[in-house]
Formats: C-alpha cells, sequence, structure tokens
C-alpha cells in the first residue's frame, strides 16, 4: 500500500505557527523558467516562508559531468532574483563527496527547530524517489510535495497521483501535490539548442541567457 497525496494546504495560517521552509535542489544547469515556475508554485501554494534553492554538488545519479558548481550558483542568483523568500544555498557544492539530500535536510532541521520542511521534486523524481539515498528517513522529515504537469505529458501520464511513491508507506509521511502550468522546458533541451548555435532565450530566465552567452557555456554537447 502506497502514500496517498493530498492537496495543497490552503487558507490563512495561525499567526504562531512555525515557519515553513521548502528545499528544491537539482543540478541547475542551468536553471530554467520552468524551475522558477516551480519555485514560484511552491512558495504560493506551500505557503512558504523561506525556499533554499540548493544547486547540487557530485550528484551521484548523473551520468554526465555537471558544470562546474561557481557557474550553476552564478546563474541561479540570476534565476531566482526576483523571488524574495528564495535563499540560493551552496552548501552541497562545498560538501565533499556524493552530496544526498537526506544529508542536506538533517543540516537544515537542526539549524532551524521547529521548522516545517518542504521537499520539492518532480513528478519524474517521485517515480524514482525509492532509489534515493534513505527515502523513509527523508519522508519522516520533511512534507513531500512533487511538482505535477498537466496531463499530456510522458511523465504526466506514468505518474499516479493515487499511489505517488509506489512501494513506500512511511507512518505519519505527508505528501502534497503541486500544479504547475504545462511547460515542456529541460534543461537538456537549454543545452542541446545552445551547443546546436540555436538561441535558448525563451527557455531560461534574460539574465541566465546572458551569463550562459558571456561565459560561452554549452558550446560542445554532453
Amino acid at each position: 500500500m502506497g502514500l496517498s497525496a493530498a492537496a495543497t494546504p490552503r487558507g490563512p495560517r495561525p499567526p504562531a505557527a512555525p515557519p515553513r521552509i521548502g528545499v528544491f535542489g537539482g543540478a541547475f544547469d542551468p536553471p530554467h523558467d520552468a524551475h522558477v515556475a516551480l519555485a514560484r508554485a511552491a512558495i504560493a501554494q506551500l505557503q512558504l516562508d523561506r525556499l533554499h534553492i540548493v544547486p547540487t554538488g557530485d550528484a551521484w545519479h548523473k551520468v554526465r559531468p555537471l558544470s562546474p558548481g561557481v557557474h550553476r550558483l552564478a546563474m541561479c542568483r540570476l534565476a531566482f532574483a526576483e523571488l524574495p523568500q528564495v535563499v540560493v544555498d551552496e552548501r552541497e557544492l562545498r560538501r565533499d563527496g556524493p552530496t544526498y539530500t537526506i544529508d542536506t535536510l538533517r543540516e537544515l532541521q537542526a539549524e532551524n527547530p521547529g521548522a516545517e520542511l518542504f521537499l520539492q521534486i518532480g513528478a519524474d523524481q517521485a517515480l524514482s524517489f525509492h532509489s534515493w539515498r534513505q527515502p523513509e528517513a527523508i519522508l519522516r522529515i520533511a512534507t513531500l510535495s512533487i511538482a505535477v504537469r498537466p496531463h499530456g505529458t510522458a511523465t504526466a501520464g506514468a505518474f499516479n497521483p493515487d499511489d505517488p511513491l509506489p512501494g513506500l508507506a512511511v507512518e505519519g509521511a505527508s505528501v502534497r501535490l503541486l500544479k504547475l502550468p504545462a511547460m515542456p522546458h529541460s534543461a537538456t533541451e537549454v543545452r542541446r539548442r545552445v551547443a546546436a548555435g540555436l538561441s535558448a532565450d525563451h527557455l531560461v530566465p534574460a539574465p541566465v541567457a546572458g551569463y550562459i552567452a558571456e561565459h560561452h557555456l554549452y558550446q560542445n554537447p554532453r
């Protein structure tokens, strides 16, 4: 029996409610418009007080080499600059060895006693969540908020909101769904277009497009 996903909470929060802190990690190679849309959705629908954008360091699950962390960090700061609730968090870039979400969540839990933690992931990541390091421990620490795009995309067709984490059942765990607009953006497509000499300006925030051009990123396909 898997977990069931609930609608995102709505309505005013009590004045003395504990702070709500979101965590949105990823390669951000580069950050694109759909990443920004997910951040906006998480802040609004989960009523987050703060959202940590966490560029990954040594990503254990990536088969291709990532761009240097200094570039991904800089692009994140540009991409999310208009969201005052966002904190671009470089802790995983400073961490030696493979970076795991559970370690980041435990650090944030220790730094923010009593806060409610919300981990933002995409529906595609939910399908492989069972393979993450200590997924049950993640579910005990944070509410998992899964960004679901409208029906019609490949991921939306494979994802089952009635059983969002197949094979996982953790007592007391909470899963929420985030509604996203239909945005078929991907970092892979951005890199492909830039490597082919095509414009990707319609896929990334303007400051990120400028940074990519200035630093000649993604000139060679990976």
